[in-house]
């Protein structure tokens, strides 16, 4: 169940830790539908049997097609009622730390670091870890901003 919260509570969150989404599991066919879709199809990517015998022995996920789920499962961990709008509004620091192999399962935990108030609403501002699972390292770290807008009519 998300967090749920009245976009004028936002800055009641700070530095609040919001726990971990469930469980995803990366497949081969993600992987390539997401390497088409950008144009990144590097062999250590869509090519199973050359990526066997390549340094991780598998084909694995684009960084930022790990990245690129985090906003589905930012749902899964907060709800803002009330608002207008809501806008991903971008990224900092973002590393992707170790390699997430086909077949992997990953999870996103989800940190409050700052709330700032803008012209007409909040910037939310959100540490990502994203673990795999049976792994120490994280895939992915980074930070992403949202802004939440006034309330809704």
């Amino acid at each position: 169940m998300p967090e749920v919260i009245e976009v004028n509570d936002l800055a009641t969150l700070k530095g609040r830790d919001l726990g971990s989404s469930r469980w995803l599991t990366v497949t081969q066919e993600q992987i390539s539908t997401f390497a088409t879709l950008t144009g990144d199809e590097q062999w250590i990517h869509v090519d199973v049997e050359r990526a066997r015998s390549g340094p991780f022995g598998d084909t694995i996920a684009h960084g930022f097609f790990v990245l690129s789920c985090s906003t589905g499962l930012l749902y899964e961990l907060l709800e803002v009622r009330g608002a207008s709008q809501i806008l991903n509004y971008g990224l900092n620091r973002v590393r992707f730390t170790s390699p997430t192999p086909a077949g992997s399962r990953v999870r996103m935990n989800l940190r409050v670091l700052d709330v700032t108030e803008v012209s007409g609403g909040s910037q939310v501002l959100f540490a990502l870890t994203f673990e795999r699972e049976g792994q120490e390292k994280p895939v992915c770290v980074a930070e992403l901003l949202f802004r939440y807008y006034g309330q809704a009519s």
